[in-house]
C-alpha cells in the first residue's frame, strides 16, 4: 500500500515546544521528580522519553532515570506482524517498585501497544502508578486506554497514518499525516 503526505502537522520548533509543555505538565502533576522514572516504548517512544527527561532536567535540575521497553513479545498480533519478529533488548536498569512511571510513546492509536507495554512494565515490579504520555493521539481506540499527557490530538481517518519522525531515527524532526493512495 503506497502512502502520500497529506499534511505537515509539526516542525522541529513545534515539537520542542510540545515536549517542553508536556515536561511542565508532568512536573506539575507529580510535584517534581521525586520517585519519577520515564520509560519509552522502542523506538520513537524511547527517543521521546530521553528528550522528555532532558527537558525535565532543564526545568527542574534533576534528570529522572530513563528506560526502554521492547514490547515485541507482549504484542497480541505477534503472529501477524512477522514470521520471525525482531526482538530488541528491554533496558530498565533501575527498580520500578513504588515509582511513578511515565510511559512514553509517539502515537496513540488503538491502545494495543500501550496494553502490551503495561503488561511488560508490571513484570518488572509494582510501580506506585503508571501515567501515559503520548506525543500524538490520533483516536480510533480499540481498548479503554487514555493518555495522561498528550502533545497534540490529531483526528484521523482509518485510511490515514500519523508519522512522528525524529532526528535519531529518520534524520529529521517533524510530524506528518500520510494518506493511502488506494
Amino acid at each position: 500500500m503506497s502512502m502520500k503526505e497529506k499534511a505537515h502537522i509539526m516542525d522541529k520548533n513545534g515539537m520542542q515546544r510540545t515536549l517542553a509543555r508536556m515536561a511542565h505538565e508532568i512536573l506539575e502533576k507529580n510535584k517534581g521528580t521525586r520517585d519519577l522514572v520515564i520509560v519509552g516504548v522502542r523506538t520513537r517512544g524511547a527517543h521521546l522519553a530521553e528528550r522528555l527527561a532532558q527537558t525535565i532536567e532543564k526545568i527542574d535540575g534533576h534528570k529522572p532515570p530513563v528506560g526502554i521497553l521492547d514490547i515485541t513479545l507482549y504484542r497480541d498480533d505477534l503472529s501477524s506482524i512477522a514470521q520471525q519478529p525482531v526482538v530488541h533488548k528491554t533496558e530498565i536498569d533501575f527498580d520500578i517498585q513504588d515509582k511513578k512511571v511515565i510511559l512514553v510513546d509517539d502515537v496513540l492509536y488503538t491502545g494495543r501497544t500501550v496494553r502490551a507495554a503495561l503488561d511488560e512494565i508490571i513484570d518488572f515490579g509494582r510501580p506506585q502508578f503508571i501515567q501515559l504520555a503520548v506525543f500524538i493521539d490520533r483516536g480510533h481506540r480499540e481498548l479503554p486506554i487514555r493518555a495522561d499527557y498528550v502533545g497534540k490530538n490529531i483526528p484521523t481517518s482509518p485510511k490515514e497514518t500519523v508519522e512522528v519522525r525524529l532526528e535519531e531515527s529518520e534524520g529529521k524532526d517533524e510530524v506528518v499525516v500520510l494518506e493511502s493512495n488506494d
